[in-house]
């Protein structure tokens, strides 16, 4: 069902994806055929893992502050934005939310990873990625199956590597090569866990580079 219902999403984005290996844009999108109006899929300001942001905790003068999570992040997001998935009601609901990717046609692919906001859903289906490489084979890579490299109160980054068959499904081979990647959340709040049918990411991962909102 789940490759059924983005097979329309991932078929546009290697219709009108770029050939260039520059990974450079998360392009926040819907699945909803019958406009059910469940799903929600947008960049917002204020709401990512914050790195080299700055409070005020007098409310006059502000000082340097960076979650721990996050130690690194895209410097072009001027807005700490977070990417909000939503998926309300059940998962059987034929609708989806995600994102497109941008640029990475043509890579041979190393790491993939994001930062999750805690509260967020985080289960074997959503929010994933799913590659498609090449010879026409989609590998789904889930969300639990992530390794945390670091972690704080607020925030986990996420990494995976796509040859491990613990973490995609099936592997990918370190010779294949990619001809899409899409980040998909169509869990609903029927899903065991937390019924959130939510989750805020941030600082998507493609081979080591980050990239937020631009």
């Amino acid at each position: 069902m789940k490759a059924a219902i983005w097979s329309a999403f991932l078929l546009s984005s290697v219709a009108f994806g770029s050939f260039a290996s520059n990974f450079n844009t998360v392009d926040p999108g819907t699945f909803d055929p019958k406009d059910t109006d469940l799903v929600a899929a947008r960049w917002i300001h204020g709401i990512g893992c914050p790195t080299d942001q700055k409070i005020t905790p007098d409310g006059s003068k502000t000082t340097p502050f960076s979650d721990p999570a996050c130690p690194t992040g895209d410097k072009g997001d001027r807005d700490n934005s977070g990417l909000l998935l939503v998926k309300t009601g059940p998962t059987a609901n034929v609708a989806a939310a995600g994102a497109d990717l941008k640029s990475v046609r043509g890579i041979k692919l190393t790491e993939l990873g994001y930062d999750i906001r805690t509260g967020s859903h985080c289960g074997g289906g959503a929010p994933r990625f799913n590659v498609v490489t090449e010879d026409n084979v989609t590998h789904f890579v889930g969300c639990s199956s992530g390794t945390v490299t670091t972690s704080s109160a607020g925030w986990r980054r996420l990494r995976w590597v796509p040859s491990n068959p613990a973490q995609a499904f099936p592997p990918i081979a370190p010779t294949s090569t990619v001809r899409s990647i899409s980040i998909i959340f169509d869990e609903g709040q029927d899903t065991p866990g937390d019924g959130s049918g939510s989750a805020i990411i941030d600082n998507v991962d493609v081979n080591g580079k980050l990239v937020g909102e631009r």
